[in-house]
């Protein structure tokens, strides 16, 4: 095959008139050959050659839907699921083939990276995760917590992102970590800050009673800087990616025993920024010891009304208390505390049940109607009985009586 440049020295000798054969002898080249680009200049040009087959090809249908219905984007989870499902090839072809269907992010100024100390700094956020149950989108909130320093990572999902929930889910987060950082950052959420007063944070007072009981800072970042806290945010996004795309669980306690594996998988790889595992440089970091048990237990209860059939509800569960302590209609004060519920009230703990993860769910207790009357019971009681007393006789007597006795003298007027 001729060069483009030869091909148009052919073209350009033949409109000056020379022949065929001339023109062959000059460029040194056959006369077929130039016979061949004068009657078709397209030959310059190579036929496409058909695409080889590749050890991808059964594959990238179900790769397709991964990024483009599950938003599943992350090559390396990609190519863990193939493998599983029998892939071959390597990942080099995974991610030729995602690169074309990810989609556009747009550009940004570079930001300097901060890199705290050891032991300083925990950041913490919440991210939406949505699932499909029976054709309808629902969502969970997923608590994702990171070490400034070595990179550990956790994460906790929830149905709900209210102020004891976050307190409770920081409360899982510093055990796992095994210990408590000086400062803990996070974004300006309505569970941790009220509002900015002169400059000043005015902080949501339960998250304040309990970080100053913990003895650990904290901090919000800058409003409309996501980079402040870019660890977490990159983690929330790494977690959506990497763990929560397409992936199937019964009930939200299999879902965090999921959640947990996955943090016990990332946390021993090698970090990409630190070219550590995060697992080796926990050792670095020298966190303060945990608190007592009080302090989990002062900010880890909830107070709920009991329902007037003798339930309370908790994470939309009804769960049942015993019918001989009278608490319909009363607060009780319930903790939650490694999947178990415990129940107080006035001090006393009236109930300690396995906490159920399936919402709707209706777990009464054995002796919910111990000392309740039944309805037939409740007719039969006697109904208010009044009395009826009989008319006191009344006794006619003449005026002069009275008179009588009242000392008066009738005197009779003459006409």
């Amino acid at each position: 095959m001729l060069r483009s440049q030869t091909v148009n020295t052919i073209h350009d000798l033949h409109q000056q008139g020379k022949s065929i054969q001339d023109i062959a002898t000059e460029l040194k080249i056959c006369r077929t050959t130039v016979r061949k680009y004068l009657k078709h200049p397209e030959a310059v040009f190579p036929k496409p050659r058909l695409p080889r087959p590749q050890k991808l090809d059964p594959f990238k249908e179900q790769i397709t839907k991964w990024v483009l219905e599950d938003h599943c984007t992350n090559c390396e989870v990609i190519f863990e699921r193939l493998y599983k499902q029998g892939y071959t090839g390597g990942i080099t072809l995974v991610k030729d083939f995602v690169q074309p269907l990810r989609p556009a992010v747009a550009g940004q100024a570079p930001v300097r990276r901060y890199e705290s100390k050891p032991g300083e700094q925990l950041q913490f956020d919440w991210g939406e995760f949505l699932y499909e149950h029976e054709g309808k989108i629902h969502k969970f909130y997923g608590f994702v917590a990171i070490l400034g320093y070595s990179r550990m990572r956790f994460v906790k999902l929830v149905k709900r992102c209210d102020t004891t929930t976050l307190i409770r889910c920081l409360m899982e987060a510093f055990e796992y970590f095994g210990g408590l950082t000086k400062v803990a950052l996070t974004d300006r959420m309505k569970s941790v800050l009220l509002e900015m007063v002169d400059n000043k944070a005015k902080w949501n007072p339960r998250f304040a009673d309990f970080m100053v009981s913990i003895g650990v800072t904290a901090r919000v970042c800058k409003p409309y800087t996501p980079q402040t806290k870019g660890k977490v945010e990159r983690s929330v996004s790494y977690v959506k990616q990497s763990f929560w795309a397409s992936v199937t669980f019964s009930d939200l306690d299999d879902l965090n025993r999921q959640a947990r594996q996955w943090c016990e998988r990332i946390n021993s790889r090698v970090h990409r920024t630190t070219h550590v595992r995060p697992v080796e440089r926990l050792v670095e970091e020298g966190l303060l010891p945990l608190p007592g048990e009080y302090a989990w237990e002062r900010f880890a209860t909830e107070d709920r009304k009991v329902t007037w059939d003798g339930f309370f509800s908790y994470d939309g569960v009804l769960y049942g208390l015993p019918g001989d302590l009278q608490l319909a209609g009363k607060t009780v004060q319930v903790r939650e505390r490694r999947g178990t519920l415990t129940a107080w009230h006035a001090g006393t703990r009236v109930l300690t049940v396995e906490q159920r993860p399936q919402s709707q769910a209706c777990i009464p207790h054995a002796d919910q109607w111990k000392g309740v009357p039944t309805v037939n019971q409740t007719r039969r009681a006697p109904a208010p009985v009044g009395h009826l007393r009989p008319t006191p006789d009344v006794v006619s007597r003449q005026l002069a009586e009275y008179d009588l006795y009242a000392g008066l003298q009738t005197v009779e007027v003459l006409a």
